[in-house]
């Protein structure tokens, strides 16, 4: 009876341990998929294309690192997960610049590793052979997608057997928490053909010095391009803190023409280029850093820590596929002859506004591992798209023709109007103008209605009106502070008035009713800009001349000049320069020429010409401009009715300043613009168009959450949450495996698991390579052990009672129960890493550790077999290593 009893305890302390190891485990893998304090959690997440079978999603991640110090370069390399060729076609970023200084990823057949990530700022760089770079992130840079029918290509013949991604850390105190580091990037590729094929040319200095102290200092590069013709559609720009412009062009017979220009302290992304460029045999490729060395103590060195400076310019282009080339690069100085003639936008910093930089500065990192990318859904096209607000003003308005809007300190809408008066070309019998620009109704005296409204931008309620018998023909106004700047083209003068209600003219330019082309006089002044940092007055005259002048704050002459051009045989004056914005970010003055149909650009302390914005869909004529310094500055325009009897209406255009594209119009919902006359923008981005053809004050908005740009092909798409990681941990070793998956652990290196997602019926069903256990299934051994817990500790106590007694002691040798006992062991695959190319190790002097930090950055990747899935769409996604104990 004592033997069976004892018998029946050590077959129950076996259960018991049994189970309780299978329950220790189960929960520790369940655990282990879960957020953990200091890991990367899992994340869950859709095929970016559904019902598509010929596309899926590679998601490179590094494995939850830590780097040792800070400048850590940390590399990993994932093989393209087919033999046959495919097209990248996205590159979906998931970083945030908190914790990553800048990401790279290349392409090559032989990376330095395939057995974990590694320190490749070492000597040992990336690539054993030659690497191309596809993508480059940088200061919470937005996703980028590529233009139809264009693609990176990878696998098969493409020689570009391994992705290998490169992670800068810069400052290593924002792993103070000990959190571990999951960025990456996620690729959209389709095994489709692609009729183009996209590449990356590289422009970049290695042996640019920047002196302490030293306001401005250029860095250039030149190359001759000597290859079959290829076409830019997007540009991305790369310094470090000391860099204020960076500008990339084509030479071509001595025109230089813009292929895309940005401030490097704005979201490093791949913005779109100038649509209108393409490269051919002969053509010369040119870029300019701008740097400034104020507030340095010692020289600045080209180099690979945050501490030094880079001047890189990349070229995202696509190339017939027959002659395509995926990667060049080019260091050479270029002349100082060449340079010479760079035009003088190259010169000018891009201001970069201090609310932009605290945003992109404090975006959260605080929940960075518990974040997932948002749903497939969520991340669609979202169009900037201004529409009326039908109910603004909400009571109504006693206008005449609306001349001229502003926008004061406090954000509120000033209104210039003619209240009775007309200015017509034929007006009954009379004539407001004679053949000598001489007004000819003086006799009816200044208009007595109040000309100058404020309304509050909201409700469109009137919060103060003045400007009684003041002007006879008004025309444009803008705010100076407390003040309004007018202009009058009956009087042919210029005022600055109070804007308390008093209507007292505080300055005036010109002679009363008397037209003129001298320093002293106008003919029909159209606009005035101010600029906010010295008080110089900018004015366009006008209807009778072509010309800008500047004065100073109090009145004095400064200077003035004509229209801009580029190439003297195409010099084309003025034709009505009818409405001026001052760009206060960019130093700039632009100009609405009307009559020419352009929008032209001119540094505001030089008068300088720098840009010319000129497009189809003007319809020959350009009305009126203003500014927003939003992203790189845009351009808000409204044309006119077309002098060429073009039917299509008026309407409002949204307008990137650095490449010149429309990226949206605009127009009253229930009534077409009859004439607008001039627009502003609020710091919200509400936007008014004043109309002189209906009397009228229109107000549109956009109330959209995420902004996606459409632009030369390229799409740019800024989320609301900017840095995202996707990374799961990997369950504890030695669990079930299943057929065909594989993993290895090579020494101290770190090593993932695949994962597969399959679309069923747009749903995502995980299939994951280790089994992982049904919540419902996990009950059972809990439930057990907790029936069995209570009457077994009567039988040890009892048996333990007995077998003292009876002074017979059974020695039990219980069967392994570690997990690798019970459920088997896992084989792997060792996999690689990728570098930039070798070419910069030898240069003059430089350590190759630098250049190859600049070049080389990594993520892990296990290849996924053929017949792992049948699904139409997979997603191949590396987890993290398992956690060490």
């Amino acid at each position: 009876m004592a033997l069976s009893v004892c018998c029946l305890m050590t077959l129950a302390v076996i259960c018991i341990t049994h189970s309780l190891a299978i329950t220790d485990q189960l929960h520790r893998f369940k655990r282990s998929d879960q957020n953990v304090p200091g890991s990367c959690g899992p994340v869950s997440r859709q095929s970016l294309f559904r019902g598509n079978s010929n596309n899926f999603t590679v998601d490179l991640r590094m494995p939850g690192v830590v780097p040792p110090h800070s400048d850590s370069y940390l590399c990993m390399a994932f093989p393209v997960p087919t033999n046959q060729e495919v097209y990248i076609v996205d590159f979906t970023p998931y970083a945030s610049m908190d914790t990553v200084h800048h990401m790279l990823l290349f392409s090559c057949q032989t990376p330095v590793s395939t057995s974990g990530y590694w320190d490749c700022g070492s000597a040992q760089g990336t690539c054993e052979d030659e690497s191309s770079i596809m993508y480059a992130w940088a200061r919470n840079a937005p996703p980028t997608k590529l233009p139809k029918d264009v693609g990176f290509k990878i696998g098969g013949h493409s020689r570009m057997s391994y992705f290998v991604l490169q992670m800068h850390y810069g400052d290593v105190t924002a792993f103070r928490d000990h959190h571990k580091d999951c960025s990456g990037l996620s690729l959209t590729l389709t095994t489709k053909p692609q009729p183009f094929i996209a590449g990356i040319y590289l422009m970049m200095t290695v042996d640019t010095v920047i002196p302490p102290g030293n306001i401005v200092t250029n860095a250039d590069s030149a190359c001759d391009y000597t290859s079959y013709p290829m076409y830019p559609f997007a540009f991305r720009t790369h310094t470090h803190h000391l860099g204020k412009v960076v500008s990339g062009y084509r030479v071509r017979d001595g025109k230089w023409t813009l292929i895309g220009r940005q401030s490097p302290q704005l979201p490093q992304a791949f913005y779109p280029a100038n649509k209108d460029v393409d490269i051919k045999y002969g053509d010369t490729l040119a870029a300019r850093c701008v740097f400034t060395g104020e507030g340095q103590t010692s020289k600045t060195y080209i180099g690979g820590t945050s501490d030094d400076e880079m001047c890189n310019f990349y070229i995202m282009y696509y190339m017939d596929k027959k002659h395509a080339v995926p990667f060049f690069n080019c260091m050479k100085t270029g002349s100082k002859e060449l340079f010479q003639e760079i035009p003088a936008e190259a010169n000018v910093p891009i201001a970069v506004p201090p609310n932009l930089m605290h945003s992109m500065m404090h975006k959260g990192r605080s929940d960075l591992h518990d974040m997932a990318p948002k749903d497939a859904a969520q991340n669609k096209d979202q169009d900037l798209h201004l529409e009326q607000v039908i109910n603004w003003p909400q009571g109504p308005l006693q206008l005449g023709q609306v001349s001229g809007l502003a926008i004061d300190s406090d954000s509120n809408l000033v209104i210039f109007h003619r209240g009775d008066r007309y200015w017509e070309k034929k007006y009954v019998s009379l004539i407001s103008f004679d053949s000598k620009d001489r007004y000819q109704q003086k006799t009816l005296g200044p208009i007595q209605q109040s000309t100058i409204l404020l309304l509050d931008t909201v409700n469109g309620k009137i919060l103060k009106a003045s400007g009684r018998n003041m002007f006879y023909l008004p025309h444009g106004i803008t705010t100076d502070g407390n003040f309004y700047w007018v202009t009058d083209v009956a009087l042919h003068q210029v005022f600055k008035v109070s804007s308390d209600g008093r209507d007292q003219i505080l300055l005036s330019l010109g002679e009363a009713f008397v037209p003129g082309s001298d320093h002293y006089h106008f003919c029909k002044p159209t606009d005035v800009a101010v600029d906010s940092e010295n008080g110089n007055v900018f004015i366009s005259d006008g209807y009778c001349n072509a010309r800008i002048l500047k004065f100073s704050a109090d009145g004095k002459y400064l200077s003035q000049w004509g229209a801009g051009y580029s190439d003297r045989r195409m010099h084309i004056p003025f034709r009505i320069p009818h409405s001026l914005v001052f760009l206060p970010d960019r130093r700039e003055l632009c100009v609405a020429d009307r009559e020419n149909g352009r929008i032209q650009c001119f540094i505001a302390e030089t008068g300088e010409f720098v840009k010319e914005i000129k497009k189809e869909e003007f319809s020959g004529e350009v009305f009126a401009i203003t500014y927003s310094p939003v992203g790189d500055g845009l351009i808000y325009a409204v044309n006119g009715e077309s002098p060429f009897g073009i039917s299509s209406p008026p309407k409002g255009f949204v307008i990137s300043y650095s490449t010149k594209d429309i990226i949206d119009t605009f127009q009253p919902d229930h009534k077409d613009f009859k004439m607008p006359h001039d627009i502003v923008v609020t710091n919200d981005g509400s936007v008014f168009v004043g109309d002189v053809g209906t009397k009228a004050v229109y107000k549109f908005t956009s109330e959209k959450a995420h902004r996606s740009v459409k632009k030369a092909g390229i799409e740019v798409q800024e989320l609301e949450v900017e840095a995202y990681v996707q990374a799961k941990l990997k369950p504890e070793p030695k669990l079930k495996s299943e057929p065909k998956i594989e993993r290895a652990t090579v020494g101290p290196q770190k090593q993932t698991v695949p994962q597969i997602q399959k679309m069923v019926d747009g749903d995502t069903e995980k299939t994951k390579a280790a089994v992982k256990p049904n919540k419902d299934q996990s009950v059972f051994p809990v439930v057990m052990t907790t029936l069995l817990l209570v009457p077994l500790l009567l039988v040890v106590i009892m048996a333990g009672f007995i077998c003292y007694r009876k002074r017979n002691q059974f020695e039990v040798k219980p069967e392994p129960t570690t997990v690798g006992g019970i459920l088997g062991k896992l084989r792997g695959k060792a996999v690689g890493s990728l570098n930039l190319g070798n070419f910069f190790a030898a240069h003059k002097g430089y350590s190759r550790q630098g250049f190859d930090q600049l070049s080389t950055e990594g993520s892990d990747q296990e290849r996924i077999e053929e017949d792992s899935s049948d699904s139409e769409n997979e997603e191949y996604s590396a987890l993290p290593p398992p956690r060490t104990s």
